[in-house]
């Protein structure tokens, strides 16, 4: 036996005799679950796995998923604390891409700012470690157009602000070297997004500049008076990332992102779920993909997607209501996450916008596609057929879209429980 708990090791010491032993007893009551944060490296709210899985225990969180940016060794982390703490990690991924025909259309999918330019999540991917050598070549070409990007907005950045009175002195890796401070983590398992450049870039500040100082320098920065308070790091990084790196703004640059096509691929390659999060009322209006239930069922349907997540405290209780209930209709599975992709440190228990609470049967529809998820990727895993299968299609078309989602849930209810008997 390896001295560390691999992501997947303890997943397959689970005997199918055992799962329908429990799942014998019926589908189990709802339990809270999260199944979308970000862990470090990735930006996160979190410092470590540690506190991460510490704060769910404390909510009472049965399932917590991870949907990291491009890199996954942290998950073995994961599963080692999450066994430990008797909670159910799932394994998942995040990929920016962009739609082209959509982009010249002006519909936006799920970036209120940016036509064309959509999220898609892979839900309970298991063939993460090792990576298979179509998986490696998809997910490195997508590094490669992301780490241009970044390395070129540091530049652009540190153009901005030396212009502004400020020369930070920074470059990519120095980037790199203060997220592997920060979290402990290796340096090659780090990449950058936005949000880690606006937080170099206002500590770098705040370590060479006094408040007065760092006020003069943002004022000729954005070409106007900032309005982030400076004892607050957390929004003035916020304002550096909206007024300095977004598009049209002076620190901006270009995106290249691959197409829908090759983050579907890398998901499937992954074994993973094609899992697409909704939007729905965070932005006033509706983005045009999702501007109806109705809308974002039959666009689903197109990019053969089953799988559909909300981050409900952006949303309403009504209008959440009526989302969820259209998809699960059509026979998409929903799930909930909360991201936590800033340094705000809000509950790990997903609830609707105002902290108000889920309603009933929202609540246990996203149980049961925590459930699902959970029973897909331990049968991957295992070398079994999972929910959908290497093209996406559904594995047992003999079954409907009901009858599936019941069995995989039931199944992966029953998985969750024995999961948590093999806690220390």
């Amino acid at each position: 036996m390896p001295d560390r708990i691999t992501a997947l090791h303890k997943l397959s010491q689970i005997a199918r005799a055992e799962v329908e032993a429990v799942a014998a007893e019926g589908f189990g009551p709802t339990r809270p679950n999260n199944t979308h944060i970000h862990l470090p490296p990735n930006f996160s709210a979190f410092d470590s796995v540690a506190e991460a899985v510490e704060m769910a225990a404390a909510e009472g969180l049965r399932v917590l998923g991870v949907s990291n940016y491009y890199d996954y060794t942290v998950y073995d982390e994961l599963a080692r604390r999450a066994h430990e703490a008797a909670i159910f990690p799932l394994f998942g991924t995040e990929i920016i891409c962009l739609q082209e025909d959509l982009v010249a259309a002006k519909i936006r999918i799920n970036d209120p700012a940016n036509p064309g330019k959509m999220y898609i999540c892979g839900k309970g991917i298991s063939r993460f470690a090792p990576l298979s050598p179509e998986a490696a070549a998809l997910l490195q070409a997508i590094r490669d157009k992301d780490s241009l990007r970044m390395r070129q907005m540091v530049e652009r950045l540190g153009e901005v602000f030396a212009e502004a009175g400020f020369d930070a002195e920074l470059d990519e890796r120095q980037v790199i070297e203060m997220v592997v401070r920060r979290h402990g983590c290796p340096f090659e398992t780090v990449y950058l997004q936005e949000r880690h450049i606006a937080q170099a870039f206002q500590e770098r500040m705040a370590e060479r500049l006094q408040p007065s100082e760092q006020a003069a320098v943002l004022r000729k920065a954005y070409g106007t008076e900032p309005t982030a308070p400076l004892d607050n790091a957390v929004e003035v990084q916020n304002e550096i990332r909206s007024r300095l790196m977004k598009a049209g703004k002076p620190g901006y640059v270009p995106e290249t992102f691959v197409d829908y096509g090759h983050a579907r691929q890398l998901i499937l390659a992954l074994g993973g779920i094609p899992c697409y999060p909704v939007l729905a009322d965070g932005v006033v209006p509706h983005c045009e993909f999702e501007a109806t239930p109705e809308a974002v069922v039959k666009r689903l349907r197109e990019y053969e997607v089953r799988c559909a997540e909300f981050i409900p405290n952006r949303n309403a209780p009504q209008v959440l209501r009526e989302y969820v209930l259209a998809l699960r209709k059509a026979g998409i599975v929903v799930t909930a996450g909360t991201e936590h992709n800033t340094r705000d440190r809000i509950p790990l228990t997903p609830a609707c916008k105002g902290a108000k609470p889920l309603p009933e049967d929202v609540a246990a529809y996203f149980w049961e596609g925590a459930c699902v998820v959970a029973a897909h990727q331990w049968r991957r895993v295992r070398g079994e057929s999972g929910f959908v299968d290497e093209t996406g299609s559904p594995s047992d078309p003999s079954l409907n879209a009901e009858e599936r989602i019941r069995r995989f849930a039931v199944e992966g209810s029953a998985l969750i429980e024995s999961f948590a008997r093999l806690a220390p």
